[in-house]
């Protein structure tokens, strides 16, 4: 088989070669990739940033957003060849610390979860991977084409389910979300938010492009202006911030309704400064009620939600979020952004 190969810490390491195909073990599912997404965190890890290859080797399967279709599967695993399935990314530390052992692995306490595709356990980029059924999710045979969404759906799943905890710890009928960001995280958010009938808004600095336009067939409003003056005029239940931009997530902490919910899911870059008012900052949470969570990575719990999600979405919008596929030979340009790019996938 084909894989799509990094060896973490060393630049220019990013291949396509040729390995042994894979032997499922423990009634694990044996699964044809079809196709797997390319995010940040791989484009940080091909760039020597980031990742940890498995113990005992220099080089890693890249991949964490997966859609394969079921090849070989156990009797009794609840799973059939010619399913499509989706593999979950992280897996519990095998101490486990109490988050792990009550399966919200995605809330780990010690840091040693293992993740495919970034730390120590290879990815899904591969023209055949094995997975355990437990962490694998079915989707609809209708998304084909668009399945490799599950992962982030997943992400945008767990910070939705966030919000509303946080808010459910009082009333809480929020109206108005405002979506910083129209990346993959940041459309797919406005996708579930307008799923719960929520009058959904999307910042984004682009005026030209897909953005707007996927953003308006959603049904939701979009605006590139100056991020007060937009919450200012939005004035936000919730805000769900999707770029790590510290103006932005500044911004965003002071920029909710009274009782207002702030999720962040961008990760901002380390060393950059910017001034802010920090006692402002802290009068408003405090007098407000207003509440700050951030949320990464996702459970079993949040990929059902995901799959549920995009089952009940518009199949041709979300195709148009894939703004490229790129075949495995040529996955190297799959990580060179282009100036209309959404998401791009690499077809295995």
């Amino acid at each position: 088989m084909r894989a799509l190969t990094v060896s973490p810490g060393r630049k220019n390491s990013l291949e396509a070669r040729e390995l042994p195909d894979p032997s499922p073990a423990n009634g694990e599912l044996l699964v044809r990739g079809l196709t797997v997404g390319v995010c940040g965190t791989d484009r940080e890890i091909a760039n020597a940033e980031y990742g940890w290859a498995p113990p005992g080797r220099d080089w890693l399967i890249l991949g964490h957003e997966s859609l394969g279709r079921v090849e070989q599967a156990a009797p009794g695993s609840g799973f059939s060849a010619g399913e499509l399935v989706a593999g979950v990314v992280r897996r519990p530390d095998p101490v486990p610390c109490g988050a792990c052992a009550h399966g919200e692995f995605d809330m780990c306490r010690n840091g040693r979860y293992t993740e495919r595709g970034i730390k120590e356990i290879d990815g899904y980029g591969a023209q055949l991977w094995c997975v355990e059924p437990g962490y694998a999710v079915k989707l609809q045979p209708s998304l084909e084409r668009v399945g490799v969404l599950m992962e982030p759906t997943s992400v945008v799943a767990k910070a939705w389910e966030q919000v509303e905890r946080v808010g459910g710890r009082s009333w809480f009928e929020p109206r108005r979300v405002l979506v910083t960001g129209a990346g993959p995280i940041g459309l797919l958010a406005a996708l579930l938010g307008t799923q719960r009938g929520l009058d959904v808004h999307v910042l984004d600095r682009v005026t030209d492009g897909p953005k707007p336009r996927l953003v308006r067939d959603l049904g939701a409003t979009y605006h590139s202006g100056d991020v007060t003056q937009v919450i200012d005029k939005v004035c936000p239940d919730v805000i769900i911030e999707a770029t790590g931009a510290g103006s932005l997530v500044f911004a965003a902490l002071t920029g909710t309704a009274s009782y207002g919910v702030v999720c962040l899911t961008g990760v901002s870059p380390a060393g950059r400064r910017i001034s802010v008012d920090a006692g402002l900052i802290n009068r408003d949470i405090v007098l407000e009620n207003d509440a700050v969570v951030g949320s990464v990575n996702a459970n079993l719990r949040h990929y059902r939600q995901a799959a549920d999600a995009l089952g009940k979405a518009d199949p041709a919008w979300l195709e148009r979020l894939i703004s490229r596929r790129v075949p495995l030979e040529r996955a190297v340009e799959a990580f060179q952004p282009q100036p209309d790019d959404v998401k791009v996938v690499i077809d295995l």
